[in-house]
């Protein structure tokens, strides 16, 4: 990934945040700051190609940012919904594009994501919810047919398959088990592939 000397910076500043904030808020499993470029920037940044210029995108259970804030940090043309439902978390995501500079393209969101009018969104995508595979019925329900782009490993590909949801997979960059998972929003009953 080719990235200019100014957004690279603006990602490293991003993991500055979260390394002042993890040890009370556990954004992250601690690492190195070359496993984070891996685990984390690399890995969110899968999703920016499939996102066009203007596209409104919601994070469901944001967490830390990821994968969101990354995107947003590279691209410009982009705005974000994050919806988080712990209230310190959320607060970190309010300072933290605040911090960065994002804010004017990011709403954060302190509620459960069935709470939140999913129909304003032309993408979601989910990297890290709190009981991911009980969740998801209800994630493709709340949807309604557009586009999920989902971060996991086997375990999420076979609960799609079980869900019978369309989807797509790309393997993620220097991993050999975790992948995103893309449904072009044909929603359940179909076939997976």
């Amino acid at each position: 990934m080719d990235l200019a000397d100014d957004k690279i910076a603006r990602l490293a500043d991003y993991y500055e945040i979260i390394q002042k904030h993890n040890e009370f808020l556990h954004l992250v499993a601690p690492m190195s700051a070359e496993e984070f470029a891996i685990r984390h920037i690399l890995e969110s940044l899968m999703l920016i190609k499939h996102f066009p210029s203007g596209t409104l995108f919601a994070d469901v259970g944001a967490g830390g940012g990821l994968p969101s804030i990354p995107c947003l940090l590279v691209r410009g043309n982009v705005k974000a919904v994050l919806i988080e439902s712990r209230v310190k978390k959320a607060k970190f995501l309010a300072e933290a594009v605040e911090s960065l500079g994002i804010a004017n393209r990011v709403q954060v969101v302190n509620k459960q994501f069935e709470e939140v009018d999913g129909s304003q969104f032309s993408a979601v995508t989910c990297r890290a919810l709190d009981k991911f595979t009980a969740k998801l019925p209800h994630l493709v329900k709340w949807f309604q047919r557009r586009p999920l782009f989902l971060f996991g490993g086997n375990n999420l590909r076979e609960e799609l398959k079980k869900l019978r949801i369309v989807f797509t997979e790309e393997l993620m960059p220097m991993s050999a088990q975790r992948f995103l998972f893309i449904s072009a929003g044909s929603g359940m009953g179909k076939r997976a592939l």
